[in-house]
């Protein structure tokens, strides 16, 4: 990103960032005075945003400073950015290629394209600029951030999370982290040119899709298990009664029937609180034919198994855990956080007969992702739950530029539940299950 240009006032001299900002500031606060506020509340979006780049155009023109072209619709966007967007932000967000961005105060912003962290030169004036952008981000989704609530999860109108902790508890200035979730999700397509899985594999998951088994897709902080679950729901049926439960509306689903939830955090006097167990309980209540959780991460992962097993399958979910096996153990942990003094072997049943596939999603060396295993949940032998692998994913070194390489490899297992899928019209070719290496980087 190219640094800010220098200007060229009226006696020939050039002037520094820091005089561009002292411009810019002076512009934004004569537009203040000068806006009609009950006027501007009966403008809409691009309406307004128009009426008021003439307002700014005419305050550069009253401006000392001689900008040329360039100089000036910077500067003019810049103010805008400032009135109606998230300031320095926006240039950021209008990247398609940056995935994260990372604030650790005012005057360190990183951002994550492909794969790798890089520092950026877009600075905050101060912690009080970055603290009036975290506002506007949060009060658009109705929550708050203060020294009574010091951390919040919102989302950007895009879908974009966005995660906030101010100080006390950020020592350094406030911390923002924002997830991109931009507004054309990738599709599979664009997952299978990325070979984050293979043909053969796409086609179990859809197949698992359409035959209502439950899936879990595990893996770990920014694995891709959310894009995984926004690509395989839409194999789900249009005909088919949705619901959507998450903390922070991420969910993309290109069904009409869609009914969306979102969890709330209690209020100042602490009260008012509705968790993602309420939703999923209440959820039950409202003829649903799947429910999506984004992700289960406490007592709710027991309602959601319930719910499998009471009919709504093909029921969806997503957890953090590094292996299929750990997500089980994970499911049973977030089981025990429910309260019930449940055997294991119980908790165990429950999950062996909710859940029939784990797909697990990883973030390999050099930001690449790959689903590393396909796995089935057989049921149980004892006390302990049967898993088998149907694909995994090995790597085998790194490339030159330090990515991970390796290949897709088919087990040579074929699922138990193959019957349940000729049962709903999907009848997979014998060679997709046949031992080999399917693809390798």
């Amino acid at each position: 990103m190219a640094k800010s240009p220098t200007l060229t006032l009226r006696n020939g001299e050039g002037t520094s960032d820091s005089d561009f900002e002292t411009i810019k500031r002076r512009i934004h606060t004569k537009l203040v005075d000068k806006l009609d506020l009950s006027r501007v509340g009966d403008l809409e979006g691009d309406t307004l945003r128009r009426e008021i780049r003439l307002v700014v155009e005419h305050l550069c023109d009253s401006e000392d400073a001689l900008l040329n072209r360039n100089e000036r619709e910077r500067l003019i966007d810049e103010v805008l950015d400032e009135t109606f967007g998230l300031g320095p932000l926006e240039m950021l967000l209008k990247d398609s290629t940056i995935s994260d961005i990372m604030i650790n105060g005012p005057k360190n912003v990183y951002i994550e394209r492909r794969g790798m962290i890089e520092k950026t030169p877009v600075v905050f004036r101060d912690n009080n600029h970055l603290m009036q952008i975290i506002d506007r981000i949060v009060s658009k989704v109705g929550r708050r951030v203060d020294e009574t609530c010091p951390m919040v999860d919102a989302r950007l109108p895009d879908g974009s999370r966005v995660n906030a902790i101010i100080p006390p508890l950020a020592l350094d200035g406030a911390a923002v982290s924002i997830r991109r979730f931009g507004a054309n999700p990738l599709k599979l397509e664009d997952l299978l040119n990325f070979k984050a899985f293979t043909p053969e594999m796409v086609m179990l998951l859809e197949g698992a899709i359409k035959a209502r088994l439950n899936v879990v897709i595990s893996g770990g902080t920014g694995s891709g298990k959310t894009t995984l679950l926004n690509t395989l729901s839409s194999f789900i049926s249009n005909h088919d009664r949705i619901v959507t439960i998450e903390d922070a509306a991420e969910v993309q689903l290109q069904q009409d029937h869609v009914v969306r939830l979102e969890t709330r955090p209690p209020n100042i006097e602490g009260k008012g609180q509705i968790t993602a167990t309420d939703l999923v309980r209440n959820a039950l209540r409202m003829r649903p034919e799947r429910i999506i959780i984004g992700e289960c991460r406490g007592p709710e992962t027991l309602d959601m198994l319930q719910a499998m097993n009471t009919g709504h399958e093909g029921s969806m979910t997503t957890l953090h855990a590094n292996t299929p096996r750990d997500a089980i153990a994970r499911m049973e942990t977030m089981i025990m956080m429910a309260g019930f003094d449940l055997p294991l072997k119980a908790m165990r049943q429950q999950i062996a007969s909710a859940v029939d596939l784990i797909v697990q999603a990883s973030r390999l060396q050099g930001g690449i992702r790959r689903i590393t295993h396909i796995t089935e949940i057989c049921g149980m032998e004892q006390d302990t739950i049967v898993m088998q692998d149907l694909y995994t994913y090995q790597q085998t070194g790194i490339d030159e530029n330090s990515r991970a390489r390796g290949r897709f490899i088919a087990t040579g297992i074929r699922p138990t539940f193959m019957e349940r899928l000729e049962q709903a019209g999907v009848r997979l070719p014998a060679s997709a299950f046949r031992e080999r290496v399917m693809l390798e980087d």
